[in-house]
């Protein structure tokens, strides 16, 4: 007999619980939950789910909350009530003007929102109003005609599935698979033409990021139609939800392929434009630039992954901020040398392959990275300068000279005949008039000073060439033509030495060198002069 009592008593108890769901309009999660409570299969009351539908009664009021509700569904949105919000003076601003309101579906649906009106919260008026088109453009308009066209037994349920829809999904994918072949060709014939547009050329480095760039292309523009139709077959709230999820993970995917593959286009449009210009500095720029490009990409479309899975982005950014601060207190140095590595890129003080003193450092700049400048000293040795230490140093970069000066002196034989010197002048300056690596406006060639042990003549020139190594070989060509000349003139040039001279002894030898003075062997060797 106890047993019979406790038992009714149990029963009365689950009956008493249900009658408790009852209407409550007294904050956003009890308005929400009432609005769906009411409309499922096991508790439909569409009346009860009208009421929170302010400003419409009757059966106006029950379509409105009828369509709201699949508006959700047909976009595949299920409310999480453990994050709706169950304070009856809940806000979602601060400061003077706070207006009282929630928004279901921020980022998918805002102008789905419940506001409190009086002491109860009800669907805003800005919802109410934008019902019939927020549901147009949900369900296609043959959702209806296709409703009333499938017979009886396309209701027959397959895996929670009925017939028609399953084979709604099957029509879905053959479409898709035809539109496939026929917009890869379309986009790609867009897609170089609009290239085109733009820069006026093309390459096959160009061309086969195209080819890359048109799929993922193609398969945003097939998941968009899949978005677009998919409502229409009417699936249940838990498929269209993990549907959805499906294709907006599919649609982030792409799209973060893409914008990859744009970053590969651009960055090869300006590799070839690095190439056409002088300056070698840009062309360290390409890799550096390509790689903070893909990293923003990747970032991005991470944060908007997260956001899929209910995250804030808000929240991320905040995070992110607090972490970069972190690591910024954390790492001053290279947050130093990353900032000298962008002034180095803007103020431009040398090229890769300049020739620069900077400090005690001298040799040829080979790359600048994001943290240090490699520099290549003459006996082949390897700097690492960070760019925080090298934005702040006095850089003498002689690669950036218009021309090379060179300055030395030659010395003759203080026994040397005047005439001698002269032509020996003339011939010089004519050498370096018709050298090809020597400015022929800038020169200087005179007897300047009287040395220990020679006469000095001064040859000042410039060389035309901008790198270390072809000056070398210019001033290799400048000296042999010089010897020949003196060579075929007649000229010794002088070492330090000394010399006793002897006035008075029998039988004295002179040691005075010969030397021939005559004008037509001095005219005859400088119009030889032919460095040819």
């Amino acid at each position: 007999m106890k047993k019979i009592v406790l038992f009714f008593l149990l029963i009365s108890t689950v009956l008493s619980a249900q009658k408790k769901v009852e209407v409550d309009l007294s904050n956003p999660n009890a308005t929400i939950y009432t609005h769906l409570y009411f409309l499922q299969p096991d508790s439909y009351y569409p009346e009860k789910a009208a009421t929170t539908i302010y400003g419409f009664e009757g059966e106006e009021a029950q379509e409105i909350a009828i369509k709201l509700k699949k508006i959700l569904d047909g976009k595949g949105l299920k409310i999480d009530f453990n994050k709706v919000p169950i304070n009856s003076s809940y806000s979602d601003t601060i400061g003077q003007n706070v207006v009282h309101k929630y928004v279901l579906f921020p980022h998918q649906i805002p102008e789905i929102y419940v506001e409190k009106i009086g002491d109860n919260w009800y669907y805003s008026r800005e919802t109410t109003s934008k019902v019939q088109d927020l549901y147009r453009s949900v369900y296609p308009w043959y959702t209806e005609k296709l409703q009333q066209m499938i017979p009886s037994f396309g209701h027959k349920k397959i895996l929670y599935i009925e017939l028609w829809q399953l084979l709604g999904l099957l029509v879905i994918i053959g479409v898709c698979t035809l539109m496939f072949y026929v917009l890869k060709k379309i986009v790609y014939y867009l897609l170089r033409k609009i290239q085109f547009f733009i820069i006026h050329r093309s390459n096959d480095n160009i061309n086969s990021a195209l080819r890359k760039l048109t799929r993922p292309v193609v398969f945003l523009l097939l998941l968009w139609f899949v978005q677009i139709v998919l409502p229409s077959l009417l699936l249940q709230i838990d498929l269209n939800t993990i549907l959805f999820l499906g294709l907006h993970i599919m649609s982030t995917v792409f799209w973060i392929y893409v914008f990859l593959k744009l970053v590969q286009v651009v960055m090869s449009i300006y590799a070839e434009y690095a190439e056409s210009t002088h300056n070698k500095l840009d062309d360290q720029l390409v890799p550096i630039l390509n790689n903070f490009l893909r990293g923003l990409v990747l970032f991005l479309g991470l944060l908007k992954l997260l956001t899929l899975f209910g995250v804030e982005p808000v929240t991320v950014l905040a995070g992110a901020s607090i972490g970069g601060l972190a690591v910024a207190l954390a790492s001053q140095d290279t947050v130093k040398n990353l900032i000298g590595t962008v002034m180095i890129f803007i103020d431009k003080p040398f090229h890769i392959g300049d020739w620069i003193e900077a400090g005690e450092v001298v040799g040829t700049v080979e790359t600048v990275g994001f943290r240090s400048t490699t520099v290549r000293a003459a006996d082949t040795s390897v700097y690492q300068i960070p760019n925080s230490a090298l934005s702040e140093m006095v850089v003498n970069n002689k690669g950036l000279r218009a021309f090379r000066r060179y300055t030395t002196n030659l010395g003759l034989r203080y026994d040397t005949p005047p005439e001698l010197i002269e032509a020996f002048v003339e011939g010089v300056r004519k050498i370096v008039a018709l050298h090809p690596s020597t400015r022929d406006d800038a020169y200087n060639v005179e007897f300047v000073s009287f040395g220990d042990s020679a006469l000095l003549i001064l040859l000042n020139v410039y060389f035309v060439e901008a790198d270390w190594s072809t000056e070398q070989a210019s001033k290799h060509s400048l000296h042999i033509a010089i010897l020949k000349f003196a060579k075929e003139l007649g000229v010794d040039f002088a070492f330090p030495s000394t010399t006793v001279m002897i006035e008075q002894f029998p039988e004295r030898t002179a040691f005075d060198a010969k030397y021939n003075t005559s004008q037509e062997h001095i005219k005859k060797t400088i119009d030889n002069i032919n460095l040819k």
